[in-house]
């Protein structure tokens, strides 16, 4: 009888449907980090599935490669919203089940607790991000950059400035040091003479501009006196200031706003179980969770109450976070419809004028 109940109950775990591992494609650095502490740990001790982690300098290639091949090994995708809405259009996303998106603590439903535009058919938001920009004290011993413009102004502050291979953000950018306010940047930038005069402003440092790709290479380039300012994710100069205790100091001026989001590759292989990571990692404690290992913000309303130290257990976080009250005064919010919209054509013409 023990011996037929030993068989028995080796078949029964032979008939168990085995925890699929779930691969996740991200950003890297001190970001990935901060999703294997909030996300991936807690996910794998709850539920068995292991979590898979690859870094890429942006995920939407790769993704778009995937499934345009017909080989998709990635089950999670960590895109910027531009990226996210163009590959659901294009049929490259699976669509998404947000109404079983767990609700606030409170009961609030999700719809109603994320950010606005933190949900959409195929992706949903993770976390809030900033581009703003960062420089090398030691560089400067008197007086210290303060303001956008003061990036564009190699007389009053020499040296190399990094910034992002790429024309978004590094037109906005550009026209905002012109003196473009930040409610009329994308009204200017629809018009021809709009994008010629962020151009031409770009032109006016392009001699002294270091090109990065990578989120980590802004701080590298930093720490290795490459630049004297750079360009970079908040997140990535907040890790080199209070984790590392390098001499930078961010500039939050006229910062650009942006999402990140979660989507399931079209026919991911473990398309189940990507969608259970997704919907645990945007629930209110893991986005608020997060914040401990990185200053980007929450999507969740529910989540922002609940952040509190980062991981030394001494710095708090709310004031480093781009969504707090006093950096939003001076935020761009990135928009999305425009770059969705005029992305290839202005991209042409950004790779042309690197060539020039």
């Amino acid at each position: 009888m023990k011996k037929l109940l030993l068989q028995a109950t080796a078949v029964y775990a032979l008939m168990l449907p085995a925890h699929a591992d779930v691969t996740l494609m991200s950003w890297g650095g001190a970001y990935e980090k901060s999703q294997i502490e909030a996300y991936i740990k807690p996910f794998t001790a709850e539920t068995g599935i292991n979590v898979k982690m690859l870094s890429s300098d942006n995920p939407a290639a790769p993704i778009k490669s995937m499934v345009e091949a017909g080989n998709i090994t990635v089950d999670v995708a960590d895109l910027e919203f531009t990226d996210a809405i163009r590959l659901c259009d294009e049929g490259l996303l699976e669509r998404l089940d947000l109404a079983s998106l767990p609700p606030a603590p409170d009961g609030t439903p999700a719809a109603q607790d994320f950010l606005p535009e933190a949900l959409t058919e195929c992706a949903v938001g993770s976390m809030t991000f900033s581009t703003v920009y960062g420089f090398d004290t030691t560089k400067f011993p008197d007086e210290k950059p303060a303001v956008l413009a003061d990036f564009f102004d190699l007389q009053k502050f020499p040296g190399k400035r990094g910034m992002r291979r790429g024309p978004k953000i590094n037109l906005e950018l550009a026209l905002m040091a012109d003196g473009v306010e930040p409610d009329q940047v994308y009204e200017v930038l629809a018009t021809p003479e709009g994008v010629d005069r962020a151009f031409a402003k770009l032109d006016s440092i392009k001699p002294q501009i270091v090109w990065w790709q990578a989120g980590a290479q802004p701080p590298q380039l930093l720490a290795d006196g490459e630049v004297a300012m750079t360009t970079a994710y908040n997140g990535r100069l907040f890790s080199a200031v209070v984790a590392e205790g390098k001499p930078f100091q961010t500039v939050w001026d006229r910062h650009v706003l942006e999402l990140l989001m979660f989507a399931i590759p079209k026919d991911a292989p473990n398309k189940d179980q990507a969608w259970d990571f997704i919907r645990f990692a945007t629930s209110t404690q893991r986005l608020a969770d997060q914040t401990k290992w990185i200053s980007y913000g929450p999507v969740r309303r529910s989540s922002i109450p609940l952040v509190g130290l980062f991981e030394d257990d001494k710095t708090e976080m709310q004031q480093y976070l781009p969504t707090t009250e006093e950096h939003l005064n001076t935020a761009l919010h990135s928009s999305y419809d425009f770059w969705v919209d005029h992305e290839t054509e202005i991209t042409e013409r950004f790779n042309a004028w690197l060539t020039m």
